[in-house]
């Protein structure tokens, strides 16, 4: 699998990223083919630098701006503020959609931050390749 992301996304979810450490961050991402042009932050409800939680409310809302936008969600990520960009024990156990792309941000080395990609099938991870490009459809993205 492959999946493209616009390097302005990109930006917004290392800034997010950033801005929550030492607790991890967390969201959701939308585009169309494969292609992300649309970023959301949303609350960690766990406030933790270990695990995360979306607050249904946020999720549904995230949908219906996705649906006002003829997108589609292909990514939910999330960070790592202190180790690599894996799938994780915890990530694996609650990866509950197959079809969804897993974007992890690592701060493990703060001035290198590492964007990885999975899909989960039958409780292993798989990698996603990934493609930054330059914006093409997302006027209003970050």
């Amino acid at each position: 699998m492959h999946l493209k992301i616009d390097r302005a996304v990109y930006a917004a979810i290392v800034r997010a990223a950033q801005q929550a450490a030492p607790l991890e961050a967390c969201g959701l991402c939308g585009g169309k083919d494969g292609h992300v042009t649309r970023f959301y932050e949303l609350t960690n409800a766990d406030a933790s630098g270990e695990h995360y939680r979306l607050l249904p409310e946020e999720q549904f809302a995230t949908v219906k701006d996705l649906r006002v936008h003829t997108a589609d969600l292909l990514a939910i990520w999330h960070s790592h503020p202190s180790s690599p960009a894996r799938m994780s024990v915890e990530d694996l156990r609650l990866a509950f959609t197959p079809e969804t792309v897993y974007l992890i941000v690592s701060l493990a080395v703060p001035d290198e931050p590492e964007l990885r990609g999975f899909t989960v099938h039958h409780g292993q991870p798989e990698t996603v390749d990934i493609t930054l490009t330059a914006r093409e459809t997302n006027e209003d993205a970050p």
